[in-house]
């Protein structure tokens, strides 16, 4: 594994390499650990890494517990590097910064403060208030970027939502005949499926389910993790012949309105894996979905469409980042499709803005992310 700890012609400090280190381990962990954040720790002595650790699954022992158990002695007057601030409460492990503590390290380096009230700052008091000299924001950007989907979920109660597309340079999604496979080439279409491997859920439109019949799955190499899959379906017209249905590798929640027979619903009871959500109103409510989907604890969502499913999402104000793949194609056509269709805004002033993230080339194709401006 090779880390590059050379900025603009001069090496980094120290404290930012050890980090550095830290940061690159817990990125291999973003999406596996929900609800909790994706963590590691590092713990050092006179310039030797001692120990090293990672949070891979919510239940299981935290970052720092890993890290002291590898340097088991050897922490006593060592120092450790945390990407988020050390959690100071006992929920299903117990408290990180107790354990520093009574490790005996002196000197605890953090990048991210923790926005949960269970710890926002009591990790770091209780530390200090031992006599374990604190510093806080080493490399605070690039730890925060690891979890954004946790801290806005901590903060909203709601899960982070990611608006996909893929598009033409015209921004079309289909021919006007309907035709969309494929827009984009298939490094697109393998990047589009690591987001599926990091969200907790993926949804879609009935209209998405009745033209293409997809499996809504992760198909990555090497294997990936499964979201739940989630349709917006007022009238129940999924059929129990579609692939969502027959195939059982990730729970499926379809949402109702309340119009829906209990005897139709009941024709999805042999479908163990599937999760018939019906609302109160002969309208499926967005607000409504995001806020059961938080009381389950789905910390991300990954929206693929189609086009009113996105215009639903983008005029309630609840996108928080866009990922658009934009093919080197022209289209054309009046009744082509658009990313985003329905009714959409009526003015200008009322358009949420974003700014843009990043910008790459997948393959042929150009990947665009933005994301809406928040102070965590």
């Amino acid at each position: 594994m090779f880390i590059k700890f050379w900025k603009e012609g001069s090496r980094v400090n120290r404290e930012e390499r050890y980090m550095s280190l830290a940061i690159q381990m817990a990125r291999e962990t973003v999406g596996q650990t929900a609800p909790n954040p994706s963590v590691a720790a590092v713990v050092v002595k006179e310039n030797q890494v001692v120990g090293i650790g990672v949070h891979v699954k919510a239940g299981e022992p935290h970052a720092e517990v890993h890290a002291l158990r590898m340097a088991g002695e050897k922490a006593e007057g060592a120092e450790i590097y945390v990407t988020l601030e050390p959690c100071s409460h006992y929920g299903r492990t117990p408290p990180c910064a107790k354990s520093i503590v009574e490790a005996g390290i002196s000197q605890v380096y953090i990048a991210s403060h923790d926005p949960n009230p269970k710890v926002a700052g009591q990790g770091v008091e209780l530390m200090k208030s031992h006599g374990v000299k604190v510093t806080e924001g080493i490399l605070r950007q690039e730890a925060d970027a690891l979890n954004e989907s946790f801290f806005h979920f901590i903060q909203s109660k709601r899960p982070y939502v990611r608006l996909k597309s893929a598009m033409s340079l015209d921004g079309k999604i289909a021919t006007s005949t309907g035709e969309s496979q494929w827009i984009t080439g298939e490094g697109a279409r393998l990047d589009g499926h690591a987001y599926r491997h990091q969200s907790d859920a993926i949804l879609v439109g009935i209209n998405t389910i009745l033209a293409d019949d997809p499996t809504l799955t992760t198909r990555i190499e090497g294997g990936g993790r499964q979201p739940v899959r989630m349709v917006l379906d007022s009238h129940l017209r999924t059929p129990t012949s579609s692939k969502l249905i027959q195939n059982q590798e990730a729970p499926t929640w379809i949402f109702v309105n309340n119009e829906v027979e209990q005897e139709r619903i009941r024709d999805f009871d042999p479908y163990t894996h599937v999760r018939i959500v019906q609302q109160a109103d002969p309208q499926i409510n967005v607000e409504q979905v995001l806020a059961y989907a938080g009381e389950q604890k789905i910390t991300s969502l990954l929206v693929e469409g189609g086009g009113t499913v996105a215009d639903a999402f983008v005029r309630t104000g609840n996108v928080d980042e866009t990922v658009t793949y934009i093919a080197p194609k022209l289209i054309g056509g009046k009744d082509a499709l658009t990313p985003v269709s329905g009714k959409g805004i009526d003015h200008l002033q009322d358009a949420e803005l974003f700014e843009v993230s990043s910008t790459e080339m997948v393959g042929g194709d150009v990947k665009i992310v933005s994301k809406k401006k928040r102070g965590y």
